[in-house]
């Protein structure tokens, strides 16, 4: 008995890789070679342009230009495509609205606009999107890209990389490159890449060393007892398993936060509102930058 769901994944598996020999596919799907020949009729009298080519190097085939009608995807399944699109348009990818009108009339569906997220910050939207552009392009393409990039020290370098992925990880993107100058793997907060310059060099990518939270791998564990008055901006920005709830309406927050200039800078947003309760030594930090705020700004 011929299987449809076989059939429609034999016809995925096809499109995507071309081409295949029929013990392949029997692996795949865990048939039988003559059970795979005879799906292969069962897909020819449906009128799917396979056919099988016998020999040494032969295998099973597509025709070169088959795409699949647009029948074959439910009208639920249209539209989370349609959905999938809506979402790049965030990213500003400049294609995403011609895409959009293109694939909404190919399915013949009138998708409503109901999804928008801006990763932009305020004031910012064209800079950061062409920023995204470049960036996305670079990595698309493998071409090496010049960068002035402003680390947590407040150093400004100037850089040549290999760009490799673009990633997103709490609230934040970052691009994962191979350093040119420090022949190693880094990670570039998209916010600090101040200049940006796509070169004409093209380089052969290299995978990133799947190291577990690599971007967090410097952070440590910090201990905070934030006042009820600011509980809207804890859980704005922590998670509710890292809040724990005081008698009388304050919060107490253990996170795993860098701790460098960038951390000192965001406590002290809090104003009174936050204590810190570990590590100790931050405190005095903290205290030493208010009383130089203090003195730069008392009247």
């Amino acid at each position: 008995m011929v299987s449809d769901s076989r059939l429609f994944k034999m016809l995925y598996y096809l499109l995507d890789r071309k081409c295949a020999t029929a013990p392949e596919l029997a692996a795949e799907f865990e048939v039988s070679a003559r059970t795979i020949y005879r799906d292969v009729e069962a897909l020819s009298s449906a009128g799917i342009p396979i056919y099988a080519e016998p020999g040494r190097n032969g295998g099973i085939y597509l025709l070169q230009d088959f795409v699949l009608d647009r029948a074959i995807l439910s009208e639920s399944e249209r539209q989370e495509v349609l959905t999938a699109v809506q979402s790049i348009l965030a990213t500003g990818y400049a294609g995403g609205k011609e895409m959009l009108t293109k694939l909404s009339a190919l399915f013949n569906v009138n998708t409503r606009n109901w999804l928008e997220v801006d990763f932009s910050r305020w004031g910012k939207r064209a800079y950061d999107n062409l920023k995204f552009e470049k960036l996305k392009t670079a990595v698309i393409q493998c071409k090496e890209i010049k960068i002035v990039y402003e680390n947590t020290n407040s150093i400004r370098s100037k850089r040549i990389i290999q760009p490799l992925k673009i990633s997103y990880k709490s609230k934040e993107w970052y691009l994962k490159a191979f350093c040119m100058e420090k022949q190693d793997f880094r990670i570039f907060k998209l916010n600090r890449i101040l200049e940006l310059e796509v070169l004409d060099n093209t380089f052969v990518p290299r995978p990133y060393p799947d190291i577990e939270n690599n971007l967090q791998h410097t952070y440590h564990q910090i201990v905070l007892l934030f006042s009820k008055e600011i509980a809207y901006r804890v859980f704005d920005e922590f998670d509710t398993t890292e809040i724990e709830y005081q008698e009388n309406g304050d919060l107490i927050v253990c996170s795993e936060m860098p701790v460098d200039t960038w951390l000192v800078g965001y406590l002290l947003s809090f104003g009174a509102q936050v204590e810190i309760i570990k590590p100790k030594y931050l405190k005095g930090v903290l205290a030493a930058q208010a009383q130089e705020i203090y003195k730069k700004n008392k009247p």
